[in-house]
């Protein structure tokens, strides 16, 4: 292998499941290192690839299951290590723990006569009982114990990392994209599709999935149901639990608008009296970021690495699965216009501290050129 310490690297990212943030942020990625001279491979699911088109990025069908096969994963495990042989890899990155655990086990052995070197970024937290949990801590050993630079979404992975043993565990830069302040016709034109009545509206966004908290958030939502003006919660995303929010909504009396997959996020943000982030766990979370970008009065779970994004004065913060305190802080801000515009100004503040995109890419080319280097010369 002949190390490139510079533009040329050869770069490998592996990824599992793409969903939600993850996608975007390797895609965002791929796209950077392209535009600095890196050449790049993406090795994922097949039906990932489109994720990536457009990102300047060869995209490559490996098996990646979210469930453990054994027979699968092994084939899966000898084709990666094949395509990285023939590709020439210089630095391998996979982002969640199966990928890395994958690759890892792919590199075991030298790869075209020389140790490839491997990066994982861990963007979210295992399951913690059950089998589940067993075949997390497995595959949280393994690349503790085999990747050469471990990232993480938040401080609490990190140490936990760090515990198993993993190389100078660190936080990863994943920063949401920018997006332009939309226009007044714009916003008027999402708030008026909610059919609102102009009540206040109450925006979360997400997958309709267990850990982003919605049965929570719906669960507070039984507490300003008498209410007059009656808050409205719109809810934008689509995911496994969308049946049964709405029949717990309907059940409840609840009034809840949902929205599907939307691509006017900034225009329903602009609309908002709060956005509201219920989540169990986070990294990252672009909801989060997005929120603070657009100058909005927040409310999220105390949890993951949420904290560590609005700092003590950007959003009020909860405990995550308390339905009661979510609602109270909700109220505080609807019934407070000086607490809203006080969490205004502060998301503002805050949004401009955040790492941006050319932050992330450069620290991840700075890590690439660090683990490329020694393995090349020798």
């Amino acid at each position: 292998m002949t190390g490139r310490a510079g533009a040329g690297l050869r770069v490998a990212y592996v990824v599992g499941t793409v969903s939600g943030g993850t996608g975007e942020h390797v895609a965002m990625l791929a796209r950077g290192c392209r535009d600095r001279g890196l050449a790049v491979t993406v090795f994922g699911p097949p039906r990932t690839g489109e994720r990536f088109s457009g990102s300047g990025a060869a995209f490559v069908p490996l098996e990646v299951g979210e469930r453990p096969r054994p027979a699968r994963d092994a084939r899966s495990v000898l084709r990666l290590r094949h395509l990285l042989a023939r590709s020439g890899t210089d630095v391998v990155h996979a982002h969640g723990l199966r990928a890395g655990a994958f690759a890892a086990l792919a590199l075991v052995l030298p790869v075209h006569g020389s140790r490839v070197p491997l990066a994982v970024t861990v963007h979210n937290a295992p399951p913690g009982r059950g089998a589940a949990g067993a075949v997390y801590a497995t595959l949280e050993w393994v690349v503790a114990r085999r990747a050469d630079a471990v990232t993480c979404v938040s401080g609490d992975l990190a140490a936990r990392m760090r515990r198993l043993g993993a190389a100078g565990a660190g936080l990863a830069l994943v920063p949401a994209r920018p997006a332009g302040a939309p226009d007044g016709r714009a916003v008027a034109a999402a708030r008026a599709a909610i059919g609102d009545a102009g009540g206040p509206l109450v925006l979360a966004v997400g997958r309709l999935a267990p850990q982003k908290g919605f049965a929570t958030l719906l669960a507070a939502a039984a507490h300003w149901q008498g209410r007059d003006p009656r808050p409205v919660v719109a809810l934008a995303g689509r995911g496994p639990l969308e049946a049964a929010l709405r029949a717990g909504a309907d059940a409840g009396g609840i009034r809840v608008r949902f929205l599907g997959q939307r691509a006017d996020v900034p225009a329903l943000l602009a609309g908002a009296d709060v956005v509201v982030v219920p989540s169990l766990w986070e990294g990252q979370p672009l909801i989060v970021q997005e929120a603070l970008h657009a100058g909005r009065p927040l409310v999220a779970s105390r949890t993951g690495g949420i904290p560590a994004l609005t700092g003590p004065d950007a959003a009020v913060l909860v405990p995550p699965g308390d339905a009661a305190a979510l609602a109270e802080a909700v109220l505080a801000v609807l019934d407070d216009p000086a607490l809203a515009a006080k969490l205004a100004a502060a998301a503002r503040a805050r949004a401009a501290e955040l790492p941006t995109q050319d932050d992330a890419v450069e620290a991840a080319v700075g890590l690439y050129r660090r683990l490329a280097g020694p393995v090349g010369q020798r």
